[in-house]
């Protein structure tokens, strides 16, 4: 795709977000001052522990990028995740363009291409797994609030979330065991051959991509996987816990089932690639469920962007930030080294 057409085509999803969003009030039957009303009531406590919340979702997901990264610091790693969050909530389709980041900034501290790619690999596996598993999660918890209208709804979602549950651990045994890899690989050549011809052209590169992926990241795995995992379900956690804590300032308090299965759905739609993090259709689907449980319109719709706030708004500055302090701080070394350099010559 040429740089014109990539331009219209951001400039487009953005408008669409934006249109998402400024209709969201009047999808779940309110108004935007009476939104402003709910969020302007929050006290200064209020929104001091809810940026908290936020921060601390950021700091535990250092973890995941520490481990990934052998060498690489906690502060740098902050650094990372707010940058490509911030590249991602502006641009469609902006992972690409937030890993081409990520290894400017990563080789900038020193850090080898072979390992950064590893690195990437390593999160992408784990961010992979944390998504099949949160609609898994979100299932169990529509059971649990018995928001399923029949018996048989009931079965059939029990059953989505057991078949979610056990491809996570299929691919978690893949990574484990290279016997276990291969079977993998050779089920995925066997469902291949019984696509049409068309279809299995597009999929046929895939072969191998199992043990591919082990071979590539298994030196990594044995040594961070414990903070790999243990980063990615506080993140997650902290997350759920600051769309607790928004729910909870706007007087839209809900039982933890319900906040639970809003939660797992309001991840899932930000991976929609229509716009930028799914922004609009997240808060727009979140609303209406939080209307669905019960949650008056309102403080619904006022929950909602809140949220919206912490998990993508603010990350575009935060993100801007970073990058900014990493290029002052890449300019200042590059001058360092010249100014060296002339003092040696001179000697």
């Amino acid at each position: 795709m040429s740089r014109p057409a990539r331009v219209v085509l951001s400039a487009v999803s953005l408008l669409g977000a934006a249109a998402l969003l400024i209709a969201l009030p009047y999808v779940v039957g309110v108004n935007w001052k009476e939104i402003v009303t709910e969020i302007g009531g929050l006290s200064t406590i209020e929104i001091a522990l809810l940026t908290l919340l936020w921060l601390g979702g950021l700091s535990a997901y250092t973890f995941v990028l520490t481990s990934s990264l052998p060498g690489l610091t906690h502060l740098h790693a902050f650094m990372l995740n707010a940058v490509g969050s911030a590249v991602s909530n502006l641009l469609p389709f902006g992972g690409a363009a937030g890993v081409a980041v990520t290894f400017a900034m990563a080789r900038g501290w020193g850090h080898r291409n072979a390992a950064i790619a590893v690195s990437t690999l390593v999160t992408g596996v784990w961010n992979v797994l944390s998504r099949l598993l949160l609609p898994a999660v979100g299932m169990v918890a529509l059971l649990i609030a018995g928001e399923l209208p029949d018996r048989r709804m009931a079965v059939m979602v029990a059953l989505a979330a057991a078949a979610l549950v056990g491809i996570v651990v299929l691919l978690v045994l893949a990574l484990r065991s290279e016997v276990a890899a291969r079977t993998v690989d050779r089920w995925l050549r066997g469902a291949v051959r019984r696509l049409p011809l068309r279809l299995r052209g597009l999929v046929s590169r895939a072969d191998g991509a199992m043990l591919d992926v082990r071979h590539k990241t298994v030196g990594v795995l044995r040594t961070g996987w414990r903070g790999l995992t243990a980063g990615m379900v506080a993140y997650l956690l902290l997350q759920a816990l600051l769309l607790k804590g928004c729910l909870f300032a706007v007087t839209a308090d809900i039982g933890l089932a319900e906040v639970v299965a809003v939660f797992a759905i309001n991840r899932m739609l930000t991976t929609a690639v229509i716009t930028p993090s799914g922004a609009g259709i997240s808060e727009t689907g979140t609303a209406a469920l939080l209307v669905h449980f019960g949650v008056p319109a309102a403080p619904a719709a006022a929950a909602t962007i809140l949220y919206s706030f912490y998990t993508y708004a603010i990350e575009v500055p935060a993100g801007g930030l970073a990058w900014t302090g990493w290029t002052l701080r890449r300019r200042r070394k590059k001058s360092d080294a010249l100014e060296l350099t002339r003092t040696l010559v001179k000697k």
